[in-house]
């Protein structure tokens, strides 16, 4: 059982309504609200669809993106690229920094989206489970599968003994 107030105006369009179509008030007002809530439901699943190729699509470029400024050929001087002995001192070696420097450790998480391994490149599928690099500062993101990830025994490269 369901109360609501409506305006004078549409009482009189339901009633008219469902006068015409020989079925109680209550009738019409369901079937309204039944159609309503399932067109609700058919856009709200074609948008997240559309959402989540849009978001497949971003990570796709978002990786190509970076393969293209990891790899050594990539614009060390092409016009239109940004880096450069002409910009800011910046040059092909320093845009080349180990990915994985500066990371104090991998946050477990449950993908959402397609992604690849940072360290072998591996298709990661959504719903796998991966580990976030986590870091002090600013630096690329690190996604790793659970087979790259470092073990316990693995060489530590801090600096923190270093003189």
């Amino acid at each position: 059982m369901l109360h609501t107030r409506v305006p004078a105006v549409l009482e009189q369009e339901l009633k008219k309504l469902a006068h015409s179509w020989r079925v109680p008030v209550s009738n019409v007002v369901r079937a309204i609200l039944e159609d309503a809530v399932a067109a609700v439901d058919v856009v709200g699943r074609r948008a997240e669809g559309n959402l989540h190729h849009v978001v497949d699509r971003l990570a796709e470029q978002r990786e190509r993106l970076m393969t293209m400024t990891r790899s050594p050929e990539a614009g060390a001087g092409e016009p239109g690229q940004a880096g450069g002995a002409g910009a800011g001192g910046r040059d092909g070696p320093q845009r080349e920094a180990d990915p994985f420097e500066g990371i104090i450790g991998f946050q477990p998480l449950r993908l959402a989206a397609k992604s690849k391994c940072s360290r072998c490149g591996r298709a990661m599928r959504v719903g796998e489970e991966a580990y976030l690099g986590v870091r002090d500062g600013q630096g690329p993101r690190v996604l790793l599968g659970g087979e790259c990830l470092p073990a316990a025994d693995d060489e530590d490269h801090s600096t923190e003994d270093e003189p």
